[in-house]
């Protein structure tokens, strides 16, 4: 993919927004060519020169952005040159979705390993043996718990696991090994 078709992508520019928020999409979504200062930066798009800083750390934490330090010699101030390196998104977005995969199936096991009782009133829900030592009533309102049906959270769960797995191209089986 393209560096400008990767902005451009809708899936994109939701991760960089999460990764930056409001304040730092616009440092996120338009990336100088070559290096830039974080004062040009705020300058160039009128944003306080913090909320460059902080969008600039987070890329640089999630290696699509680094920096090179220059010392001016005669007043000995550090300048931070930063560069954009989004051509590590894709793989970064994919080990996202691994992570996601993951934590559903693991999630998914757990649902189907319990059973649940739920406070309708309060909307608790409750793990049989907590539910057990509560007598069944719910301690927050001490209405009767119910039997709760997970059957369609678990459906939804496997019909997500099925389409992460497709797109991965991966065999959910191979991931717990």
């Amino acid at each position: 993919m393209a560096f400008e078709d990767l902005l451009e992508d809708p899936v994109i520019q939701k991760y960089l927004h999460e990764l930056v928020g409001p304040k730092g999409m616009p440092v996120a979504a338009a990336p100088p060519d070559g290096e830039v200062t974080d004062e040009e930066l705020a300058e160039e798009l009128g944003l306080e020169l913090n909320d460059v800083r902080r969008a600039l750390f987070i890329l640089y934490e999630n290696d699509l952005a680094s920096y090179r330090r220059l010392r001016d010699e005669d007043s000995g101030w550090l300048t931070y040159l930063w560069t954009f390196e989004y051509q590590n998104i894709p793989e970064q977005l994919e080990e996202e979705m691994e992570r996601l995969l993951e934590a559903l199936d693991e999630r998914r096991r757990y649902e189907l390993d319990h059973e649940f009782y739920l406070c309708e009133h309060c909307g608790i829900r409750f793990e049989f043996g907590e539910a057990m030592e509560f007598g069944f009533e719910c301690p927050d309102c001490g209405n009767q718990m119910e039997s709760m049906e997970n059957t369609a959270l678990v459906d939804a769960m496997d019909e997500r696991i099925d389409d992460l797995s497709d797109e991965l191209n991966v065999d959910i089986d191979e991931l717990e090994a």
